[in-house]
């Protein structure tokens, strides 16, 4: 009962938050809203998947720390590839402008 309760608040918070328009910076409210994401992932594998060190030896708790490091290698390395391509393959040129010299014979009115 207390993993549902835990999840109704989780959900609720971050619901009035984004629908009262309470934090108005972009950034602050993604980093807000990823933090309740995390801790309701956390209430989640706790109270429903009853995952801690004992279950299965502890077997169940490495494989899945395994896979966040892995997915998070895979994303923060798959960002940096991005960022760099885009930094790399996209300089900014100078425009070349054309020589201001006049053809002999020719005047301007």
């Amino acid at each position: 009962m207390v993993g549902f309760v835990l999840s109704i608040i989780l959900t609720a918070i971050p619901f009035w938050l984004v629908m009262a328009k309470v934090i108005a910076d972009r950034n602050t409210a993604v980093l807000v809203l990823g933090g309740f994401a995390v801790i309701q992932i956390l209430v989640h594998m706790v109270c429903f998947l009853h995952m801690n060190g004992k279950a299965e030896g502890g077997w169940t708790l490495l494989s899945t720390i395994f896979t966040v490091v892995f997915v998070a290698i895979a994303i923060s390395g798959t960002l940096w590839v991005m960022f760099h391509m885009n930094a790399n393959m996209m300089p900014e040129h100078p425009t070349p402008t054309p020589p201001a010299h006049e053809a002999p014979g020719h005047s301007r009115p």
